[in-house]
């Protein structure tokens, strides 16, 4: 309808997964890539960001798992799904503003940063975190590794790949690994960003990749 047979796709984070799995689907309408805070959603990655980096921020996962009977901290994201599709409004909204507390604990190594307000509404939390773990929970419908081994599919199409070193929610190596699979990608990474797009160098970074597809 739009009459636009090609074009650049953008995805940051999660959206950076749902770029991946459009383009290895379609890649003749795709003209180029760019991809910040670079995730695959494969279940080692949603692990590490559920229970591994718990050991880089001990206090806020004590306070992630504490509002999980503790039969079930062990596997949070399924925990979370149960607690977020209770017919209660009350459960799922408690749920919820757990789950985004520690979810904004590993966005930004900024400590001053704080979310925008939109993003404390109760409103926002319920559906974020139920969205999240819909997903999550069913492991995006995607096989394991899936975006990474159909990585070949993208060959020809021109993509950069940003990534702040100190991110600890996706860690590096989940765009490092892309990279080498995807040899016209290129990957900047930038040194004193976390996962934030807002972090230093990140928005810098972003629109330089964007302004050289123009």
């Amino acid at each position: 309808r739009l009459g636009i047979d090609r074009w650049l796709v953008y995805g940051n984070s999660w959206g950076s997964t749902l770029a991946l799995a459009y383009a290895e689907r379609y890649a003749d309408r795709v003209a180029a890539m760019v991809l910040a805070a670079v995730t695959m959603t494969r279940r080692s990655e949603i692990d590490w960001l559920y229970r591994g980096v718990g050991r880089f921020v001990p206090e806020q996962h004590e306070r992630f798992l504490s509002h999980l009977p503790e039969a079930e901290r062990g596997d949070p994201v399924a925990g979370y799904y149960r607690l977020l599709q209770d017919s209660d409004p009350p459960t799922q909204l408690a749920a919820a503003r757990h789950w985004c507390e520690w979810e904004n604990a590993l966005v930004s190594i900024d400590p001053g940063w704080k979310p925008e307000p939109r993003r404390l509404t109760d409103e926002f939390q319920r559906g974020f975190a139920r969205v999240v773990t819909h997903y999550f929970h069913h492991n995006a419908w995607l096989e394991e590794g899936q975006l990474l081994r159909d990585a070949r599919r993208l060959v020809g199409i021109p993509g950069v790949l940003i990534h702040g070193r100190m991110d600890l929610g996706s860690p590096l190596e989940t765009a490092w690994q892309l990279s080498m699979a995807w040899p016209e990608a290129e990957l900047t990474i930038v040194e004193s960003a976390g996962h934030s797009s807002g972090d230093p160098g990140m928005p810098e970074a972003i629109v330089a990749a964007l302004d050289r597809f123009r």
